[in-house]
């Protein structure tokens, strides 16, 4: 399904998650308006590494980011292969990848740089790269 956060349009496969599409719109939308910081939702986990790195995504508190590195090191694997992981997230924004930026700059996103910058600046996360 297609969610619209901030102006910009993002899919993610709604069916890894256990709610109607009513709902998650709902959620996206109380999110947006700063009522809500989590999604509270049940998430069906890809199996493996992705499902791994999707977990850790969900484990990073709204207003924080981790870089690659850092999630690679806690995961015993490489940077590459989390923003991979990252990159095979099929529910974006629900599950924050986000968060997950490099040592010094934002770096990719399937919705954009500018996306990925405003779900930050909306949370107050600081953004690599900016002072």
């Amino acid at each position: 399904m297609q969610i619209r956060v901030f102006g910009r349009e993002c899919e993610i496969d709604d069916s890894r998650i256990d709610a109607d599409a009513e709902a998650i719109s709902e959620r996206v939308r109380e999110y947006e308006a700063g009522e809500r910081t989590t999604f509270d939702l049940e998430i069906d986990y890809p199996d493996g590494f992705t499902g791994d790195v999707m977990r850790a995504m969900e484990r990073i508190p709204a207003g924080e980011t981790r870089t690659y590195g850092e999630v690679a090191a806690a995961l015993e694997t490489a940077p590459v292969a989390v923003g991979q992981a990252c990159g095979r997230n099929p529910i974006p924004v629900v599950v924050p990848c986000h968060r997950i930026v490099g040592a010094d700059s934002l770096t990719g996103y399937a919705g954009g740089l500018e996306l990925k910058r405003r779900l930050l600046e909306h949370e107050g996360a600081s953004i690599p790269g900016e002072a």
